[in-house]
């Protein structure tokens, strides 16, 4: 089973992954059926995420996924924290993942939660 300072770092370069073809080669690492959701969006299945992951992108130009704290986890749950930036600039937004794995260690299932502005 992945780390879950593995399983942050490889789904935040996911949503950092500028081009399309080359998201959709890193989403093949996860379960063809998974699902997100957060208060704000939905995607399930590989393709639901892509298209999601690229209408975020598209409204934050020039913006950037970063790791907070400590990813933690335990059994086939992991719990992360990120802020969302311009490149080179403050945080925007920030959040916390929790993430299930399948048996075989893929993201099968991630529940976002909004941690407010820029913290």
């Amino acid at each position: 089973m992945p780390t879950p300072q593995d399983i942050a770092a490889d789904y935040l370069a996911v949503w950092n992954t500028p081009d399309d073809e080359e998201r959709r080669r890193r989403l093949e690492q996860w379960t063809p059926d998974a699902e997100y959701r957060d208060p704000l969006m939905r995607g399930r299945g590989r393709d639901g995420i892509a298209a999601m992951i690229a209408g975020a992108r598209a409204q934050f130009p020039g913006h950037e996924f970063r790791p907070r704290g400590t990813p933690d986890g335990h059994g086939a749950f992991a719990r992360f924290s990120w802020t969302l930036a311009p490149t080179g600039g403050p945080a925007v937004a920030g959040g916390t993942d929790i993430v299930r794995l399948d048996g075989r260690g893929r993201i099968a299932e991630i529940v976002g939660f909004r941690d407010g502005g820029g913290t």
